[in-house]
C-alpha cells in the first residue's frame, strides 16, 4: 500500500508540474530518452531518473546499472549528465547502498567523464578534466547535518555537467547468488540560488612510514591558512586498519581548538563540529593521526591498498558566494616543533569493540541476521554524538511544573547531576514601585525574602531534592551553576553577583556593594545574569538593566575587564557589542564563546571569552523586538525565548531552537496547557531536555524532543533542506592524480583511492525561518521590569 501510495505521489508531482510549467521539465526527459533505454529494468527508478519535484526542484536517481563484480576490490565508474543547462544547486543526497555488497562509493563532479560506457572499470579514472567530490558514503556511515542555505553548485557557466559515481566493491561474497547491484544515490537539485557556498579542505600525510610492531606512531599535518574566512561545521576521519585515532585543531596565537576527533575504524561519516570553529587569515590548521605498527613484519607507507595506510582529515566549511574555494588541500607539517603542545587528548586512542572491527572491516563470518542488525544498532549507537537537528520540541505535559507554589521565576540551571535548579522571588515582585529614577531600590523595608529562593527538583518527576537561599535575596533576577555545583547568583535590588554552595546558607563570594548602583570596577546596576567558564573559572557578569556592559572578572573576584556600550536608538540599527539589556549569558567553553541574550535589541550577540571580541549576531524577523534568554546545550544546539509582541505586532512569544554554527532555527515550540507571559529564563540539557521559567505565570514548563528517523526528504515544499554543497567541474581535487605527484607512488590504485576520501551524507534541515540580519524596530520609551 505505502509502495502504491508513493507512486500516486511521484506522479501527481510529474503531472503537477507539466501543468505549471516546470522550467525546462519537457527537456530534462527528453535529455534522458537515450540514457533509460540502457539501463537494466531490474534498478529501481530506471525507467524514470529525473522526477519533477515542486516548480523549481527535480530529483536525479543516479544507480549502478545493474552490475555483478568478478572479484573482491572491484571499482566501477558510471556517469550522467546534468539534465539542465542552466545553473543548479545539489542540496539533498539519499544514499541506496549497504556495506553488505559496498565498501563505499563516491559521487564527483566534472565536465567530462573517462568514458562513454554503460559502466567501466575505475581504472580507467573517472573524469578526463579535473573532479570534484560530490558526496561521499561509507560503511553504513550515518547522516550528516549542514547548515541550511549551503549549496553544490553545477551546471552553468562554471559548474561541472556530469555526475560520475563511483563504487567500491570490496568483499564480493554478497554476489554469489549472481544477483545485480544497483547502489546509488538520489540527488535532490534546486534552480534557487543559495547564499553560502562549501568546500573542502583536506589534510593529508604522503610520506609517513609506520615500523612493524611499533605500538605508537604519530603523523602530524600543519598549513597557515591564506584565504577569506571560511566557517568549519563538519568534519571526517580516514586511516586503515591501524589508524587508532585521528584529531584536527585550529590554532590561533598559539591555543588549540578542536575541530573534531574520532576513531577512523567507526563509521567514516562527516561528523558535526561539536562547537563549529571559524578560521581567518593566518591561522593555522593541524591534524594528527596515531597509528600502531603492532603485528605487521614489515613497514607500512601510505598507499592505496588495503595493506597501505592513510592519514586524512577532511573538514567541510562554508564561506561568502563572493570569496568562495571549493577545494583546499594540506600535505605538509611547516612546524614539528609546535605538535609538543598538541592537546594530550589528541594521543589517546578511542576503543572500538573487537565486533565492530569485523564489521567495519567486512568480515562475513557465519551470523544470523537478526545478530548483524544488533551489530549495526550498536555501531550507531556507540559511533559518538552526532548533532541530529530534525526534531520538534513538544511540552511534557504530564510533568508537574505548573502545580509548584512558586514566586516570579527568574533564573533556571541545571546541576552537575542535571537536577533542574529554580530561582523565584517568594513573596516579592518587582513592579513600578520598586526603582526610583536612579536605580535604587525602595522596598528596603520588606527585608529579604523568607522562603528559600532556590529550589532544587528532580527533572523527571519535579520531586522537592532541596532548597536553600533564605534570607538572602531581594529581587532574585539571573542563576548558574558552575561545574563544582556552586550556585552564582544575581540580585538586581542588592546589585550584587552571589555564589554559594549547594549546602551553604553564607554566601561563598560576593561581587558589588549592597543596594549601591553604580557603574564602576566595584559597582554593579541590576546585574542580569552571571557565567562561570569550567576551564579557566573566569566569571561573566551580564550588567545589566542600567548599565550595558559584560564584565569578567578572576576566579577569586579580581575584576579583569569590560565591553559593551549603550545602544544609539537615534542611529537605528544597534551596532556589534552595543546592547539594551544585555539580560542572558549562554557560556560555550570549547569554543570560547560567550553568548548573550540582548534583550530590547532582540537578538543574540556572540564574544570571544579571552577578548570579548565580537564574532557574530543572530537575528531573526520571528524574535519580536525582545529575545529573554539563551541557553546552549551540548551537540551544536541554541535555545531561547522571546517576549510578547507589542501592540499592533504579529510575533507570538514562543521559544526557539537552533543551530548554534549557522543560528537558522530548527524548530519553535509553545507550552499546550497553558500560555506563555513572560518566559524569562530557559535551560537545556544535552538530551535536549528543555526548561522555561516564566515570571508572570510563576511556572515551569518542561519541553522534549521528538526525534524523527532521519529519512531524506524530497520535499520543496516544506523550505527545511539541510546539506547543501557546492562544487564547481574545475579546480577540484582528485587523490589519484595527487598521488602520482609523488615520488615512490604508483599510479594504480590512487584514483580508486579517492573514493575512501569523503563520505557526506545528507539530511534535510527541519528549520522554519531562515537567518534574517533585519534591523530592530524602533524601541518602546521604557523597557519591562523583570
Amino acid at each position: 500500500m505505502a509502495g502504491l501510495v508513493g507512486n500516486l505521489l511521484i506522479l501527481f508531482f510529474v503531472f503537477q508540474n507539466i501543468c505549471l510549467g516546470f522550467r525546462s521539465s519537457l527537456s530534462v526527459f527528453k535529455r534522458y530518452k537515450e540514457t533509460t533505454r540502457l539501463l537494466s529494468n531490474e534498478c529501481p527508478g530506471s525507467d524514470r531518473p529525473v522526477i519533477s519535484v515542486g516548480l523549481s526542484d527535480f530529483a536525479l536517481d543516479i544507480r549502478m546499472r545493474g552490475v555483478t563484480p568478478k572479484q573482491s576490490d572491484t571499482y566501477l565508474c558510471m556517469s550522467v549528465p546534468l539534465p539542465v543547462d542552466d545553473e543548479a544547486y545539489v542540496v539533498d543526497f539519499k544514499p541506496h547502498a549497504s556495506m553488505d555488497t559496498v565498501h563505499h562509493m563516491l559521487l564527483f563532479g566534472c565536465n567530462e567523464p573517462s568514458s562513454t560506457e554503460n559502466y567501466w572499470d575505475c581504472d580507467k579514472g573517472t573524469c578526463k578534466d579535473k573532479s570534484n567530490i560530490l558526496y561521499a558514503w561509507a560503511r553504513n556511515a550515518p547522516p550528516t547535518r549542514l547548515p541550511k542555505g549551503v549549496g553544490f553548485r553545477v551546471g552553468g557557466e562554471t559548474g561541472g555537467r556530469y555526475f560520475v559515481l563511483q563504487v567500491h566493491y570490496g568483499d564480493i561474497s554478497a554476489f554469489r547468488d549472481k544477483h545485480k547491484d544497483c547502489s546509488g544515490v538520489t540527488l535532490h537539485l534546486t534552480h534557487q540560488k543559495q547564499p553560502l557556498i562549501a568546500g573542502m579542505y583536506l589534510m593529508m600525510s604522503v610520506n609517513t612510514v609506520i615500523p612493524p610492531g611499533e605500538k605508537v606512531v604519530d603523523a602530524d599535518i600543519a598549513c597557515h591558512y591564506k584565504r577569506f574566512p571560511m566557517h568549519l561545521f563538519a568534519y571526517r576521519v580516514h586511516t586503515h586498519r591501524l589508524g587508532k585515532v585521528v584529531s584536527g585543531y585550529r590554532v590561533r596565537n598559539g591555543q588549540w581548538t578542536l575541530i573534531g576527533r574520532q576513531s577512523p575504524q567507526l563509521p567514516q561519516a562527516f561528523y558535526p563540529v561539536e562547537h563549529p570553529v571559524d578560521v581567518s587569515y593566518d591561522d593555522i590548521l593541524a591534524a594528527r593521526c596515531v597509528f600502531s605498527g603492532e603485528g605487521r613484519t614489515t613497514e607500512t607507507h601510505i598507499g592505496g591498498t588495503a595493506n597501505d595506510e592513510m592519514c586524512n582529515f577532511y573538514i567541510m566549511y562554508y564561506m561568502e558566494a563572493k570569496h568562495a574555494v571549493s577545494y583546499m588541500t594540506c600535505t605538509q607539517n611547516m612546524n614539528p616543533e609546535m605538535f609538543r603542545n598538541i592537546p594530550q587528548e589528541a594521543n589517546i586512542p578511542i576503543p572500538v569493540k573487537s565486533d565492530m572491527l569485523k564489521m567495519m572491516h567486512g568480515h562475513h563470518e557465519e551470523t544470523k541476521d537478526t545478530d548483524k542488525s544488533s551489530l549495526l544498532q550498536q555501531a550507531k549507537k556507540e559511533e559518538g554524538e552526532i548533532l541530529d537537528q530534525d526534531f520538534h520540541i513538544e511540552e511534557a505535559v504530564e510533568w508537574p511544573g505548573l502545580d509548584l507554589k512558586l514566586g516570579q521565576v527568574s533564573g533556571l540551571a541545571l546541576d552537575p547531576e542535571n537536577n533542574l535548579v529554580i530561582f523565584h522571588r517568594g513573596d516579592h515582585v518587582w513592579d513600578e514601585n520598586s526603582f526610583d529614577s536612579k536605580f535604587v531600590y525602595q522596598q528596603r523595608g520588606l527585608g529579604p525574602i523568607e522562603q528559600n529562593t532556590i529550589i532544587v527538583l528532580n527533572p523527571s518527576n519535579a520531586k522537592l531534592l532541596n532548597s536553600v537561599g533564605k534570607s538572602l535575596f531581594y529581587l532574585p533576577h539571573g542563576l548558574s551553576i558552575d561545574k563544582n555545583g556552586n550556585y552564582w547568583a544575581t540580585d538586581v535590588a542588592l546589585h550584587q553577583v552571589f555564589k554559594l554552595g549547594a549546602n551553604n546558607k553564607e554566601p561563598l563570594l560576593i561581587l558589588g556593594v549592597a543596594l549601591q548602583p553604580g557603574s564602576d570596577k566595584n559597582h554593579f546596576c541590576q546585574p542580569t545574569d552571571v557565567a562561570v567558564d569550567p576551564i579557566t573559572g573566569s566569571i561573566y557578569v551580564s550588567d545589566g538593566y542600567c548599565n550595558s556592559r559584560i564584565i569578567q572578572f578572576s576566579p577569586n573576584g579580581l575584576y579583569m575587564m569590560q565591553w559593551g556600550e549603550g545602544t544609539e536608538t537615534s542611529l537605528g540599527r544597534a551596532r556589534p557589542g552595543q546592547f539594551r539589556i544585555p539580560h542572558s549569558l549562554a557560556l560555550i567553553p570549547d569554543f570560547s564563546q560567550l553568548c548573550v541574550a540582548d534583550r530590547e535589541n532582540g537578538r543574540i550577540q556572540c564574544f570571544r571569552l579571552e577578548t570579548g571580541e565580537f564574532i557574530r549576531e543572530i537575528k531573526h524577523k520571528s524574535f519580536g523586538r525582545e529575545l529573554f534568554a539563551v541557553s546552549y546545550a551540548p551537540g551544536g544546539l541554541l535555545f531561547a525565548v522571546n517576549g510578547m509582541p507589542y501592540p499592533g505586532e504579529a510575533e507570538p512569544v514562543q521559544g526557539f531552537v537552533m543551530n548554534f554554527s549557522t543560528g537558522e532555527i530548527i524548530d519553535t515550540f509553545i507550552p499546550v496547557r497553558k500560555s506563555f507571559e513572560m518566559p524569562h529564563d530557559v535551560v537545556a540539557s544535552a538530551d535536549k531536555t528543555v526548561f522555561v521559567g516564566d515570571v508572570h505565570a510563576r511556572a515551569v514548563w518542561k519541553f522534549a524532543s521528538t526525534e524523527t528517523d532521519g529519512e531524506h526528504k524530497l520535499d520543496s515544499s516544506s523550505g527545511r533542506i539541510l546539506g547543501r554543497l557546492r562544487g564547481k567541474g574545475s579546480g577540484g581535487l582528485n587523490l589519484g592524480n595527487f598521488f602520482a605527484s609523488h615520488k615512490g607512488y604508483s599510479r594504480k590504485g590512487f584514483d580508486r583511492l579517492s573514493t575512501e576520501g569523503s563520505d557526506q551524507e545528507k539530511d534535510e534541515d527541519d528549520g522554519t525561518d531562515s537567518e534574517e540580519e533585519c534591523s530592530a524596530p524602533p524601541p518602546p520609551s521604557a523597557p519591562s521590569s523583570s
